[in-house]
């Protein structure tokens, strides 16, 4: 496996533990997060504002089905099942695409779609 694959499932593992050090480690400085149609981030405070949004408990569990790699891109899909503070779930269907430098992101665009 890549170093860049290696950031990826570090990363995917602390969001699944919310260990917010964790995910951190993973990120440039200058790091970008965007999730068309909801936010845009930049840089690590702001992107860690969003580790765990409003209304969401954290530790969410996600299963990565698919995890390649071209270049310093690599791209991610799978699922998540989230639990919100309300005591509803919800399920999703993600690919992420990770802009890596140096062996960190750089820049993530997160697809997402509710699954029923």
């Amino acid at each position: 496996m890549s170093d860049n694959k290696r950031t990826i499932e570090r990363y995917m593992d602390g969001f699944r533990n919310t260990d917010r050090s964790k995910i951190l480690s993973c990120l440039t400085e200058d790091v970008e997060w965007e999730i068309p149609g909801f936010f845009s981030a930049r840089g690590r405070a702001e992107f860690e504002s969003h580790i765990v949004d409003e209304g969401f408990t954290g530790s969410p569990v996600i299963d990565v089905t698919r995890l390649v790699e071209e270049s310093d891109v690599v791209v991610a899909e799978g699922t998540v099942r989230a639990n919100r503070t309300d005591g509803t779930t919800v399920n999703l269907a993600f690919c992420d695409v990770f802009e890596m430098r140096h062996g960190k992101i750089r820049r993530l665009v997160s697809y997402l779609m509710e699954v029923k």
